[in-house]
């Protein structure tokens, strides 16, 4: 070990990292025991301060997961059950200084990822930000969403909410040693994509993350994918059936093999949206307890956590869900009937828009474009659009969509998918090795995309507006202007940007329950 390597002193341990460039590095921290055997399925249980100086060179190990060619975790990633680490990237100059901290909550549909995927290295957000950025692991798919608790017996209790539950046991580690590492506990903006944007806005509904989290950042958030207990006990019910357990003999399911458990969550996990078009298999849970009401209530009533929040969308979203083959978003007309049909059930006094009303929002678009941009906006546009309508009465808001595609991406008809924004917030374009997304140009207007939005994002986590010089100001949304921020090449700020779709969609908030 070089003799400069740095040492971080906290209450949790003492953590010796790496330099790496401007920046000091330290991963694989342990903020939780090990979620195995008698703990599987319970809540989170804090680490043990460590004793002597613990080795933070390398990354901990990421939660169990069906290999997803869409979701890069790097080279030699190792799953396991103990999996609940965080990583941290600090500045290495001026290191008793206290700067802002960005604690990014990762994506892949509850079912994937991991917080030391290449594209998350923090070192261009820290030393072009002047912030201290942590990823963190929290358990995903069935290990981490599964809520069992409705099954539990006075012998054999089952814990729910397990990985928001995670993710609050690493906010309190941030609040608890992040100072050690020359950040502000005072001034931590929570941000994440996808399940990690959904996991975001269900902090904002959680009384608990109260004096965690003082600025949030969404990004295609599918604010509305959180359910209620009857429908986390059909998915426990379900899981059950596909994995063979004794429903008798709850004692035995925590002696199931990891991947066995693995399997049989991804088996529902493709049937559920099939059977029950528009909702997941993995969520956040409505428990009436930490998560008292579903969060998009709570963001459209105003009744959120009163902090600021940038929120936003990308223009293509459900492209990659078509183009990856995933069931998760329905596309056909059938399927998108049918979900209709489910809401009507579950909300009877609700007042939906017809078919004919939609479609009037869509004049102009051909028959397989149509179905993208429903189901693009029925999972994540206008959920974001009520979210940031209620919140932004209560505390700033700033709305964006993200427009910008590369010549390739545009050529599969992919454009500005799910996911695409990410290398350019984390100025990271060639985390993926070989990808061809740049293979027919677009890297100079990527680049400069890519500094303006990073320093968007560092703006707002420091306390100031989103926006940077020799870029069209950003405007905060508010209910009567509700400018709108476009990321492309040249920015630009269009007020009411959604009108026809909101036109379209009618003013009924619609959520699965």
């Amino acid at each position: 070990m070089a003799e400069d390597a740095p040492v971080a002193e906290s209450p949790a341990g003492r953590f010796r990292g790496l330099r790496a460039g401007g920046t000091r590095v330290f991963r694989g921290i342990r903020y939780a025991e090990p979620p195995v055997g008698d703990r599987r399925w319970r809540d989170p249980v804090p680490a043990e301060p460590a004793g002597g100086v613990v080795d933070a060179t390398r990354f901990g190990a990421i939660a169990p997961q069906q290999p997803n060619p869409a979701v890069y975790l790097g080279s030699g990633a190792h799953q396991s059950e103990d999996c609940l680490f965080l990583n941290v990237h600090a500045p290495a100059a001026d290191p008793e200084r206290r700067r802002p901290v960005m604690v990014w909550i990762h994506g892949g549909a509850y079912t994937f990822g991991s917080g030391s995927q290449p594209v998350y290295d923090g070192r261009h957000l820290v030393e072009t930000g002047d912030v201290v950025v942590v990823t963190l692991n929290y358990r995903i798919g069935a290990l981490g969403f599964l809520d069992l608790s409705g099954l539990a017996t006075d012998a054999t209790p089952f814990d729910g909410n397990l990985a928001l539950k995670d993710v609050l046991l690493a906010l309190r580690w941030v609040q608890q040693n992040i100072a050690a590492f020359g950040g502000d506990p005072d001034r931590v903006t929570v941000f994440g994509e996808s399940a990690g944007g959904g996991l975001v806005t269900t902090l904002l509904a959680t009384p608990s993350a109260r004096g965690l989290i003082h600025r949030a950042i969404a990004e295609s958030s599918p604010v509305s994918s959180v359910y209620g207990s009857e429908r986390a006990r059909h998915v426990a019910e379900r899981f059950l059936a596909a994995i063979g357990a004794d429903a008798a003999r709850p004692e035995t399911w925590r002696e199931l093999p990891v991947q066995r458990i693995v399997s049989a969550a991804m088996q529902v996990y493709a049937e559920i949206p099939t059977t029950d078009p528009g909702t997941i298999m993995f969520a956040p849970i409505v428990d009436g307890d930490l998560v008292p009401e579903a969060p998009l209530t709570a963001l459209h009533a105003g009744r959120a956590l009163p902090i600021p929040l940038l929120i936003g969308t990308n223009k293509d979203e459900a492209s990659f869900f078509t183009f990856m083959r995933s069931p998760l978003i329905p596309i056909t007309r059938g399927r998108i009937l049918t979900m209709f049909r489910d809401m009507a059930t579950e909300q009877p006094e609700a007042v939906l828009p017809t078919e004919a009303h939609v479609r009037a929002a869509y004049r102009g678009l051909r028959k397989r474009r149509l179905g993208l941009a429903v189901a693009r906006d029925i999972a994540f546009r206008m959920p974001t659009l009520w979210a940031a309508e209620g919140h932004s009465a209560v505390a700033p808001v700033w709305l964006y969509r993200f427009d910008f595609a590369t010549p390739f991406l545009r050529l599969l008809r992919l454009g500005a998918t799910h996911g695409t924004e990410l290398p350019y917030v984390w100025g990271n374009l060639d985390a993926v090795p070989r990808s061809p997304v740049f293979r027919l140009g677009g890297r100079r207007d990527a680049q400069r995309l890519s500094a303006r939005m990073s320093a968007r994002w560092t703006a707002f986590a420091r306390g100031e507006a989103p926006s940077v010089a020799g870029a069209v100001g950003w405007p905060s949304f508010t209910a009567a202007s509700r400018d709108t921020l476009v990321i492309d090449a040249a920015d630009r700020v269009v007020p009411d940007l959604d009108a026809a779709i909101r036109a379209g969609w009618g003013e009924t908030v619609l959520a699965f329950r």
